[in-house]
């Protein structure tokens, strides 16, 4: 299976999720949707990390099945870290929509269905 693209291939810039399909049934879901922290590693460090779970954890045993020192070790476990962190620092969600505001209050017995709708026929594109 394809690793997903990590960056914009046009401008370099980060990409997002908009949407998610099932493949039984073809029910196609859009919204802003985060990766995994996981998903940003290189494929380099992402084999570090199975390797590292696979050997329990032990630095000795890394160094062993890799063929390098455990200084090296060490370091590499140290990059995946902060790649992690700085995932973690990463710019916040952005507000909900209109849209998503309207249905939280359906949800939440804040608004009527039928208010719903007439609110939300009367969002623009960009609104929602």
């Amino acid at each position: 299976m394809r690793k997903l693209l990590e960056a914009c291939p046009c401008c370099g810039g980060s990409l997002g999720i908009t949407g998610l399909a099932c493949t039984n049934c073809d029910v196609e879901i859009k919204g802003r949707f985060r990766t995994c922290d996981f998903c940003r590693l290189t494929d380099e460090q992402s084999t570090f990390l199975r390797l590292f779970v696979q050997r329990r954890g032990n630095l000795s045993e890394m160094e062993k099945a890799l063929g390098i020192s455990y200084p090296t070790v060490r370091n590499k476990l140290e990059e995946i870290i902060r790649a992690l962190e700085v995932q973690e620092q990463v710019a916040p969600a952005p507000p909900p929509s209109k849209r998503d505001m309207v249905l939280q209050q359906v949800a939440s017995g804040q608004l009527s269905a039928e208010s719903a709708l007439e609110l939300l026929s009367g969002l623009t594109k960009e609104d929602s």
